[in-house]
């Protein structure tokens, strides 16, 4: 079974699972034509969903048995079409504190103006920002799933007041999270640290718009470690550059984010480039998931199955 590990941009796949055995080729780069490139593999390890399978896609690869994800779920498969097409759709195992710590990462670097004081040193120049305390802020969470209550913790230990808002939040399930369930209007209203927590669909695509940017205080930070879809990202930018808001993006509309890309240049702002699930441990459990599922599946035990 000739087998295609996708977007391991680290190339670290064989480090991290082991695939020892096994016929593999490795793509270091993302792919350009997804028909053409796969046509003649078996099995493929998508990297979350960074590649889209709709079903046309699934359909123009006759070859394909086994279409192993990272993570837990991923939208970018139809499974449907994967069952009528007899693809076995197979997933791993997921660390959720990645993601959440790499919030904290982005909030104290924006707020404490880490890149450009590490850049000043460098250069020779001493103490040029003035940095902000959490200590006593309002922290904003849009949603306030698995990933919403692990940032709302370390919210409390700063001692910040958490509120949130999503379209379906329980006031009680969010205080026993030591969360106040505020309407939306009121959470950008009143928060100095706004941070995205929601899970990506039509309805909730473009959810942080103009209206909601606008609406914040000003040098409020605006934090996006969840999907890009969700936030106008073109508007958040907007208000960033003219020093309306202050920005952490480590999700884009385009991804891996062009050379040319004017966010590359954005005052106001830290960016990383799609690296919240990127740690050791995660890799660990990743890989080592996706060389257990290929094995099942030739084995023909085939173990997390997803199904439609």
């Amino acid at each position: 079974m000739r087998i295609a590990i996708l977007d391991d941009f680290q190339a670290v796949s064989r480090e991290y699972g082991d695939f020892s055995g096994l016929d593999v080729t490795v793509f270091t780069v993302p792919l350009t034509d997804v028909a053409a490139q796969l046509a003649e593999f078996e099995a493929v390890v998508a990297m979350r969903e960074r590649t889209r399978f709709p079903a046309d896609v699934l359909r123009a690869l006759p070859r394909l048995r086994l279409l192993v994800t990272t993570g837990r779920r991923n939208a970018a498969i139809d499974l449907v079409a994967a069952a009528d097409l007899g693809i076995t759709v197979c997933h791993t195992g997921y660390r959720p504190a990645a993601a959440a710590e790499h919030t904290w990462a982005l909030i104290l670097a924006a707020l404490r103006r880490v890149p450009v004081e590490d850049g000043n040193i460098r250069a020779g120049r001493w103490q040029s920002t003035v940095g902000t305390e959490l200590d006593g802020a309002v922290l904003g969470l849009v949603g306030l799933g698995n990933l919403g209550r692990r940032v709302a913790r370390v919210g409390a230990a700063f001692g910040m007041e958490t509120i949130a808002w999503s379209s379906n939040l329980d006031p009680a399930r969010a205080a026993e999270a030591g969360v106040t369930a505020v309407p939306k209007d009121e959470l950008f209203a009143r928060a100095d640290v706004v941070s995205i927590h929601y899970v990506l669909s039509d309805r909730s695509r473009g959810l942080v718009g103009a209206a909601e940017i606008a609406a914040m205080k000003p040098g409020a930070l605006l934090v996006n470690t969840s999907r890009a879809g969700v936030l106008d990202t073109p508007a958040a930018a907007d208000a960033a550059r003219r020093g309306a808001i202050r920005l952490a993006l480590d999700v884009f509309d385009v991804e891996p984010l062009p050379a040319g890309d004017p966010l590359r240049d954005l005052p106001n702002s830290v960016l990383t480039g799609h690296i919240g699930y990127v740690t050791e441990q995660q890799y660990r459990l990743f890989y080592a998931d996706a060389a257990e599922d290929v094995r099942a599946f030739l084995a023909g035990a085939p173990v997390r199955v997803l199904t439609p």
